[in-house]
């Protein structure tokens, strides 16, 4: 599209990301870049059907339902946007927070390693929900969403891993900002409105991690409430708000209120510089067990092993993960040894690498509370130790490796640089689709996910209420 920009610090980042946003149209989207846009919201959204067959789905949207009858004196009804998944109508905002929900509910969703963040489920709410609202083409929708990815992704690069570091959800801060961008530019809104729903987007961006402490489900709200943040600030730009202009770098702006003492030096315009020449969002992986991502390469490892090793012959394990993700996955180990609910397995590598080398995999499945239970992997899990990884290639890959000592003297090694899902172990169409139709069917049909996956393969030819029809839960 054009060269590589020269960062320009007179130029603010929230008016770079402006430009490219209100310029960027469905035809310069490259074939490649385009292929893999929906396959990540065909894994998104079959995320969002599993999502539907556990009970924290059931509860979120029945309160977002309350909520809206309390809003609008009425029970949801044919009128409204679509909730994935079910036979529901929810005002525009409040749609875009229940299926924000499910996208992100069960953490099985896509992750752009780099810049650490569930670059999709950043996106993704707010495209569906006011695409669904504005009846906009899969071309318009196709090409907001691409424009919300890179505004994620690149934003959440510069902090360099510093929102983790100072307990904030990552995904949870940029995807207010990633939101505005979707919603100001399905609203056809000019650069100038762009840059003021990002200023408006900064007073709204939080998600704490103070989930990690008890398995709490407020991780699962950050993306649709930021979806709703960000429509609202889209909105307010529209209507003439004055907004800051420099909400990232400027004084008590995003990255100096929530990174205070970054490790790493921050230069946002920098991540900048490749806008339309280079797509990040090509690069976000497509995770294919239903955990933290951080601790793939681990799984990868204790699968590989799994085949030569009987468990019970196992004396301890040693997990080797990268250094910054310890306090989240391995941190403190009693706590991670004995995960409470199926949230703390999630984020638990003890439990995650017993699971792998017992079952030789990780599926949703091992999340059930029977699994939760099992004494075999609970007593493996407590003779799991982590430790730092040496050889990790984080944050480009999220490596891992596992050693084993066994009671016959033996002591077995196997360690993943690249992470399965990500780089050259990108999953592919064929890989999306094994992933999406077992998670669909979990709540629809296996017609309805196929109609479902067609529709999503070649979105540039359908509407988006169209695919919000085909999302809505029928009789199996």
């Amino acid at each position: 599209m054009t060269e590589p920009r020269t960062p320009n610090p007179n130029h603010p980042a929230a008016a770079t990301l402006a430009d490219f946003a209100a310029g960027l149209q469905f035809a310069q989207l490259p074939e490649a870049v385009l292929t893999r846009a929906k396959l990540l919201i065909l894994d998104a959204l079959g995320c969002g059907l599993a999502a539907n067959a556990y009970d924290f789905a059931d509860t979120a949207v029945a309160s977002i339902q309350a909520l809206s009858q309390a809003t609008i004196g009425a029970p949801a009804s044919s009128e409204g946007c679509s909730v994935v998944g079910r036979d529901i109508r929810l005002p525009v905002r409040d749609a875009a927070l229940a299926n924000g929900m499910l996208i992100h509910g069960l953490d099985f969703d896509d992750t752009h390693l780099n810049s650490i963040i569930h670059a999709t489920a950043a996106c993704l709410p707010a495209a569906l929900a006011m695409g669904e609202a504005l009846d906009a083409s899969g071309r318009e929708f196709l090409a907001a969403y691409a424009a919300g990815m890179e505004t994620a992704i690149r934003v959440g690069a510069a902090a360099k891993g510093g929102f983790h570091h100072t307990g904030f959800h990552a995904t949870g801060v940029v995807a207010h900002f990633s939101s505005a961008v979707v919603a100001s530019k399905l609203l056809g809104m000019p650069a100038a409105g762009i840059v003021a729903a990002q200023g408006i987007a900064a007073s709204t961006a939080s998600g704490v991690q103070v989930f990690l402490e008890e398995g709490a489900w407020t991780k699962r709200m950050h993306p649709g409430w930021a979806a709703v943040a960000g429509i609202t600030a889209a909105y307010l730009a529209r209507g003439g708000v004055k907004a800051p202009t420099r909400p990232y770098e400027g004084k008590f702006g995003f990255f100096e209120t929530h990174i205070q003492h970054p490790h790493q030096p921050i230069d946002v315009q920098a991540e900048l510089a490749t806008l339309g020449t280079f797509w990040e969002l090509a690069e976000t992986a497509i995770k294919p067990y239903p955990v933290c991502h951080f601790i793939h390469g681990c799984a990868d490892s204790a699968i590989a092993l799994s085949a030569r090793i009987n468990p019970a012959d196992i004396i301890s394990v040693e997990a080797f993960l990268p250094r910054d993700t310890m306090p989240i996955v391995a941190e403190p180990h009693e706590n991670k040894i004995v995960p409470k609910n199926d949230y703390e397995a999630k984020f638990s590598a003890h439990f995650v690498v017993a699971t792998c080398l017992v079952k030789g995999g990780f599926g949703l499945p091992d999340l059930l509370p029977a699994a939760l239970a099992d004494p075999v992997i609970l007593g493996l899990s407590r003779r799991v130790t982590c430790h730092v990884d040496p050889d990790s290639a984080f944050p480009t890959y999220f490596s891992g490796g596992v050693r084993l000592k066994m009671r016959d003297g033996q002591t077995l090694w196997h360690h993943e640089r690249v992470n399965s899902g990500a780089g050259e172990r990108a999953l592919d169409e064929a890989g999306v689709t094994r992933k999406f139709m077992p998670s669909a069917t979990m709540t629809v049909s296996a017609a309805q996910a196929e109609h479902v996956r067609r529709v999503v393969l070649d979105l540039e030819n359908h509407s988006v209420r169209q695919l919000a029809q085909a999302l809505r839960h029928t009789a199996a």
